[in-house]
């Protein structure tokens, strides 16, 4: 699978060798020179695995950039920042970086931190996902439960494998409708409990894996978890 990375950096030259670091690894940049570039850029393709997120950035900084993404989506998240001392490095992971790099790096640190995210994104898009009685073969894009194949639409499935990556977390609507629908979906929210009311028919006795958490959105388990 190709991995797209969204690389934001006001520094044209640091930017630049970021993205020839991330070609050499097989996977593709993407740039964003500012953080108002880089929200733009994450929420209107839709498809980023991985987001390298300078702190000192023009508009929006990285912490803003940061906050306002993990509203909606829980993607990969690097900072990096000249800004080398421990505060900021605890304000990063207590903002939902799931890692944090100083300017200036170790090239070959770099790419160890780098390509860990990516061989788990990889995983995460390739290996089976079991909750349940429930089996989803990632590959086969194929859905069984008791090794009976359920058939699902395109929306049904993807909306069914974000709720089993997830199993056990409270989703908000709006998380679900920007990974399932896109930023620039301008239907009704509601689509949401009518696409997860005809979900959980299909997905029969497990349907009951799917919660309803009043206020928030929804939560997928096995009732054994």
């Amino acid at each position: 699978m190709d991995i797209k990375v969204l690389i934001a950096d006001d520094d044209n030259v640091f930017r630049e060798l970021v993205c020839d670091i991330v070609r050499k690894e097989g996977c593709i940049p993407i740039e964003a020179c500012d953080g108002q570039q880089a929200i733009d850029t994450y929420f209107n393709l839709n498809d980023i695995d991985l987001i390298i997120l300078d702190v000192m950035m023009p508009i929006y900084d990285g912490w803003q950039v940061l906050t306002h993404i993990r509203e909606y989506s829980d993607v990969p998240i690097i900072m990096l920042t000249a800004l080398g001392d421990e505060k900021n490095e605890v304000m990063g992971f207590k903002n939902g970086a799931d890692d944090y790099i100083s300017k200036p790096f170790s090239y070959q640190v770099f790419i160890a931190r780098f390509n860990r995210l990516v061989d788990k994104i990889k995983k995460e898009h390739t290996d089976d996902v079991i909750v349940g009685k429930i089996k989803i073969n990632q590959k086969a894009h194929k859905v069984t439960i008791d090794d009976i194949e359920v058939d699902l639409n395109r929306k049904e499935y993807k909306l069914l494998i974000y709720f089993a990556q997830n199993s056990g977390r409270v989703l908000t609507r709006e998380q679900i409708l920007y990974r399932i629908w896109g930023h620039n979906f301008e239907g009704d929210i509601r689509t949401i409990d009518t696409h997860v009311k005809t979900l959980r028919a299909k997905l029969l006795e497990c349907g009951d894996y799917i919660k309803t958490v009043r206020g928030s959105g929804y939560m997928f388990e096995d009732d054994k978890l």
